[in-house]
């Protein structure tokens, strides 16, 4: 098995990037990404522990994008280098993440919850924190008793407490990945909330914008929604990737590494015909180790 979407403690998973590729070992995965959300943080100790345990270590990113419509998530695979744009794309999110973390903790005290900005950023023990990092503290203040309740109640679109993101430009954002050595390769597609009747028109636009790949199969969907993606790709001439988007045991009962559309392992096959030949192309036939600088 191999899995092209995880994520780790750098930002919103439970485990740290070394425990990750622990974890992927005990589970089989022989090639793994990892994917933390607007941050590189993880990648030096993932790939030291990769390296470590006999695993294949693919370099990566999620951007959050601006869209218009749903959520627009670019993954950044294969990284050899952070180059200044990236760089920048990532302050730029970090600052925008910040404003908009300390917009709901003004709207959480609105609702009479005892909660400050500082408080947040001492528990969280990341600088990438996000809405899982406030239903995690909200439960251990009793607030409430599991993490989808902080959803349920504040957090989500429509609740008193949500706040809108701001992500980044989607062509600065695939400038800023391959200028790092990395593909970039729109992740959950279905996430835009754009239907099937202008899913093709809408893919179009996004390879136009520099993107290279689309990630086919995810556990949010089901496997005949996975095979279709996978249809559209190779219609319009991109890569087909598929990951778990894992962020740890306790977190998404559906979301298990290693697996993803329909409960199914995934296969090889998205690592060794689609991502690694285009990854051994862009890197001229060296290897996929990361350097900080």
């Amino acid at each position: 098995m191999i899995d092209l979407h995880t994520h780790s403690t750098a930002s919103d998973g439970t485990c740290t990037p070394s425990q990750l590729i622990s974890y992927a070992a005990e589970k089989k995965i022989s090639a793994i990404a990892l994917t933390d959300h607007d941050n590189i943080d993880g990648i030096l100790e993932a790939q030291e522990k990769a390296k470590e345990l006999g695993i294949e270590f693919i370099p990566g990113i999620e951007i959050s994008i601006e869209w218009p419509s749903g959520e627009f998530h670019l993954l950044g695979l294969g990284l050899k280098k952070p180059g200044k744009k990236l760089l920048e794309t990532i302050e730029f999110l970090r600052g925008e993440r910040d404003s908009r973390n300390k917009k709901i903790i003004q709207k959480l005290q609105e609702q009479n919850i005892d909660i400050s900005y500082e408080e947040l950023v001492e528990k969280s023990g990341t600088k990438t924190i996000g809405r899982p990092h406030f239903a995690k503290l909200l439960m251990e203040k009793g607030i409430i008793k599991k993490t989808q309740q902080a959803f349920n109640l504040f957090l989500a679109k429509g609740r008193p407490c949500y706040v809108d993101k701001t992500g980044e430009n989607l062509r600065k954002a695939v400038e800023a990945i391959k200028e790092s050595g990395g593909i970039p390769v729109q992740a959950h597609p279905m996430s835009m909330y754009v239907s099937w009747g202008k899913m093709e028109e809408t893919m179009l636009e996004v390879r136009n914008s520099g993107v290279e790949g689309l990630e086919a199969h995810h556990p949010g969907i089901r496997f005949s929604e996975a095979r279709r993606l996978e249809e559209l790709a190779e219609k319009l001439g991109m890569l087909s990737t598929a990951g778990s988007d894992f962020h740890g045991e306790k977190v998404r009962a559906d979301r298990k590494i290693g697996y993803s559309s329909g409960g199914y392992k995934i296969e090889d096959r998205f690592w060794t015909e689609q991502l690694k030949p285009a990854l051994e192309k862009a890197h001229s036939g060296t290897d996929h180790t990361f350097s900080a600088g």
